[in-house]
């Protein structure tokens, strides 16, 4: 079998390839066979039966010498033992590369099947940034896999499918290969639901029968209006695929029925020309449906993929849905990044594939280098690996291609990485628009950006790209390490200081001889440890210095209290019990959870905290403190209409925003408001309550301690 295989893949290489480029193909299968002797597959077939058939994919898809060289040896680094410089030595080191890129990786422990299979596509994607081929022959070995899936274990090919459905089928068709994705499709559908898809083929069969005369009839009334316009074209009619059908009738709860009542046709011309002058003779033929024409020739899809697409009315009123396209373009839908691999001279369409698909690997390995780990790195290929696009235009006329629901502020990541940074505001179609706003196809999106601006982890809730969300999660991360160590460090000092020293005066050698007792691979991280309350700063600045705790206790007046500036961010929070503000005495709990809780000195909660001293930091406010601190306050009104629209618009008028309000009814006569307002310092909300007692039917304005 393996021979007949073998004569097979000789007779089509030789249709494409020189002698001496068909003859390394023929030396690595023998190379591989040599290499995986005696050893068979689950289905008891020879083990070379499965490269021999992987080489064979790629050799119909008229690939280059050393991608099926490497298709051949894709196994052979991981099953065998010979090193992947045995192979460099033998067939050079670009094959070598490319084995290794597809080889999982071995000799490694994991905690779960999912952290492997994450690790082992992180691995695929950094050799993929080399050598876009590696994801072609991984994509190859992945099909035949799937097509010999019967000879597992339920359990195991369910998992195999559901991966397939993930991850492959989608980077098949964001490469364009739109054959391969559809195969992936059916197959792992078949795998994971095969109940379902038995009945949806047996249904398909059927139904198909009931067609072949409306679709014979509409086909031959196209291919007579073309000739009679002398145009050379060939008119096919599209089948759906299973897959396909069951995410339709899923996703718009559509029945069998309404989704065959559809019919498709594929109309292949030889020029762009002929394309639109097709397009005007069908539409001379049926009536089109307003909004349903679309045109991916002038614009392609993010793939490459390049089309004319219109919907019609046929006789007895049928939806027809028709595609023109030239027959590089036909190709190129089917094949995509293979189509004309670049050994052609006529490579233009593939040099723009490849090219795209060079942009999407990048993309990948921005992502990788920012994700925290290689299940969140996976989570973000997943989000990228999107169907549906939008096209919209920069300021200057340049298209962007967007997800389907993307926002201004996906965009913003798209244009670059530090415009997402720094984004404050956008402009679609010249109108001032909030950053969620879902973009739609044609608008002109303007970024506004301003110095010193940073993301905002609100925008988690609306951004839907992986590069955007992954740069919003690593700026964050990056922030509060930040903030974490720089709070770390004051504690850790005000600490040494009541010993009388600070933390430059610890000889380097004794100081790195601590972090390394106590595994730390850095000062930063121990500082971090001390600010999320993880090491009291008291307990680590003795054991640095090397000194016993001191007998009594030192007084809080010898402590210098650390300052506190507003801008420290996510390791210092203020309590919601008492609402401290700039110019409020302050005192700071060392928590666990939170870092440092800053607290009013008399707040009632921090009476019961002062049980573990241990855990009290002194705290002061810094003189250029800056930001808004919410307070609470508790009006006493009379019960008139409109009282708290006059409160409201008092309050606004002053520039202060509200975050909070309620009504309490005190008795008959009068109304308690409650508002949680934002303020920059004591002096700020005195002025506020001031004009709000000068409110008329306003008998008394308090804030609320605690």
């Amino acid at each position: 079998m393996a021979t007949q295989t073998l004569n097979a893949l000789e007779t089509t290489l030789h249709s494409y390839l020189t002698p001496e480029q068909t003859n390394s193909v023929i030396r690595a299968y023998y190379f591989a066979e040599q290499a995986h002797f005696g050893q068979m597959r689950r289905s008891g077939d020879p083990y070379i039966t499965h490269p021999l058939a992987v080489a064979r994919i790629l050799a119909d898809m008229h690939m280059d010498h050393q991608s099926l060289m490497a298709a051949m040896l894709h196994d052979v680094i991981e099953d065998t033992g010979i090193p992947k410089s045995a192979i460099g030595d033998q067939f050079g080191t670009d094959v070598a590369e490319l084995v290794d890129g597809v080889s999982k990786l071995t000799q490694m422990e994991f905690e779960s099947l999912e952290e492997k299979q994450a690790e082992n596509f992180q691995k695929m994607a950094l050799a993929m940034a080399r050598d876009i081929r590696v994801i072609l022959v991984k994509l190859a070995d992945r099909l035949h896999n799937m097509r010999t899936l019967g000879v597992l274990q339920p359990a195991k090919a369910r998992r195999i499918s559901r991966e397939t459905l993930d991850i492959y089928a989608p980077i098949a068709m964001r490469l364009g290969m739109n054959n391969v994705r559809m195969e992936f499709e059916d197959l792992g559908f078949s795998a994971m639901y095969p109940m379902r898809a038995t009945r949806i083929d047996a249904a398909l069969r059927n139904a198909r029968g009931n067609r072949t005369e409306l679709v014979d009839k509409i086909r031959h009334q196209i291919e007579t209006t073309l000739d009679q316009e002398s145009h050379e074209a060939e008119v096919i009619g599209r089948e759906k695929h299973l897959y396909s059908i069951y995410k339709k009738m899923k996703s718009k709860r559509k029945s069998f029925a309404e989704i065959m009542d559809v019919y498709a046709f594929r109309i292949i011309v030889d020029s762009v020309d002929t394309c639109y002058r097709v397009l005007g003779c069908v539409h001379s033929l049926y009536k089109p449906v307003p909004g349903e024409f679309k045109d991916y020739i002038a614009i392609p899809k993010a793939n490459g993929y390049q089309s004319l697409h219109t919907v019609l009315i046929g006789m007895h009123g049928v939806p027809i849905e028709i595609q023109i396209r030239t027959r590089d373009m036909e190709d190129m839908a089917n094949n995509g990044i293979a189509a004309h691999w670049l050994y052609k001279s006529d490579a233009q369409s593939a040099n723009g594939s490849h090219a795209r698909a060079r942009e999407w690997v990048q993309g990948l390995l921005e992502m990788q280098q920012r994700a925290g780990n290689s299940l969140e790195f996976i989570e973000s290929v997943k989000i990228d690996l999107f169907p549906d696009e939008i096209y919209v235009f920069t300021p200057k006329g340049r298209i962007m291609e967007m997800p389907r629901g993307a926002t201004a502020v996906d965009f913003a990541y798209a244009v670059h990485t530090d415009v997402g940074n720094s984004c404050v505001a956008c402009r679609i179609n010249r109108r001032l628009a909030p950053l969620s706003e879902p973009l739609a196809s044609g608008q002109t999106v303007e970024i506004l950006t301003a110095p010193g601006a940073s993301p905002n982890p609100s925008w988690f809730n609306y951004a839907v790209t992986a590069k955007a969300r992954t740069n919003i999660r690593h700026y964050l991360k990056h922030q509060t390490r930040e903030d974490s160590v720089s709070l770390g460090q004051r504690l850790l000092e005000r600490a040494m200081s009541t010993l009388d020293s600070s933390l430059e005066s610890v000889p380097e050698d004794e100081l790195q001889e601590f972090l390394t007792a106590n595994n730390y691979p850095a000062l930063a991280d121990l500082l971090e440890d001390i600010a999320r309350g993880q090491r009291l700063p008291a307990i680590t600045a003795q054991q640095i210095l090397g000194v016993a705790a001191p007998e009594h206790e030192p007084s809080r007046e010898d402590a210098q209290p650390v300052a506190i500036r507003g801008t420290e961010g996510f390791m210092l929070s203020y309590a919601k019990c008492c609402h401290p503000i700039p110019g409020d005495p302050i005192e700071g709990y060392l928590s666990s959870e939170k870092g440092v809780v800053v607290h009013r000195e008399r707040c009632n909660n921090l009476a019961e905290m002062r049980e573990t001293t241990d855990r009290l930091v002194a705290l002061r406010w810094d003189e250029q403190v800056e930001g808004e601190f919410a307070v609470e306050l508790r009006i006493e009104v009379e019960n008139r209409r409109g009282m708290i629209a006059v409160i409201a618009t008092r309050i606004n008028a002053m520039g202060v925003n509200i975050e909070k309000i309620a009504t309490e009814d005190k008795d008959y006569q009068f109304t308690y408001v409650d508002l949680e307002v934002m303020v920059e310092n004591r002096v700020h909300l005195a002025r506020i309550m001031k004009r709000l007692r000068a409110v008329s039917s306003v008998r008394k304005v308090t804030r609320v301690k605690n």
